[in-house]
């Protein structure tokens, strides 16, 4: 088994390594406006959940992307839940367009109107959460955008018992290199709680 210090690999060799180890990575497929009104939509692996209440999730844009000049501009953004169905599409948008170029027109993708903020969504999307940024944080070439969830769109296709049924969601993750996953496998496990594992 290597033992690798990141100090001696190319900045290049130590991104390729992490982005194979820590996988699947959630997408966030960020819709955005600039200044001028063009729409932007482009994909971030690197996505989560910081908190949930109140709701907020971050993506992080590596270097500065249409995104993030975007949302520092506008303070707005909607993260659009990828599914199997949009990998091909989003994966268009992950090309290095112009910015004066509007993904949606491009890709044909049609968008929908937002609740609560001026960015359109992706009307294909089974789920979409609108937000205001919160904050935004720098870390080496990273630059976390912080965002408080304000609406959130769920597709009656996906919604069972009052919650998201995961069989109806194949959300798509990022692997290393040019490698995605599907949660097409799904397994449920119970969490324990100290008192049963102690017997």
């Amino acid at each position: 088994m290597p033992d690798l210090d990141p100090a001696d690999l190319a900045p290049r060799a130590v991104y390729l390594l992490l982005t194979s180890l820590v996988t699947p990575r959630p997408i966030a497929w960020v819709s955005s406006l600039g200044q001028d009104g063009t729409a932007n939509l482009a994909p971030h692996s690197y996505f989560n959940i910081v908190s949930g209440s109140p709701p907020i999730v971050h993506f992080t844009s590596t270097g500065e992307k249409d995104s993030l000049r975007n949302v520092r501009a506008t303070g707005e953004f909607v993260v659009n839940i990828v599914t199997r169905d949009l990998a091909e599409p989003m994966n268009v948008t992950s090309a290095n367009f112009p910015s004066d170029i509007d993904e949606f027109t491009w890709t044909g993708l049609e968008r929908a109107p937002s609740m609560r903020v001026r960015p359109p969504r992706v009307a294909a999307a089974k789920a979409a959460l609108e937000c205001r940024v919160e904050s935004i944080l720098s870390k080496g070439d990273g630059n976390m955008v912080f965002g408080d969830v304000v609406h959130i769109h769920v597709a009656d296709s996906i919604w069972r018992d009052e919650a998201v049924d995961p069989a109806r969601l194949p959300t798509v993750g990022r692997l290393g290199g040019p490698n995605y996953a599907d949660t097409g496998d799904i397994f449920s496990m119970r969490r324990p709680t100290w008192k049963e594992l102690r017997g």
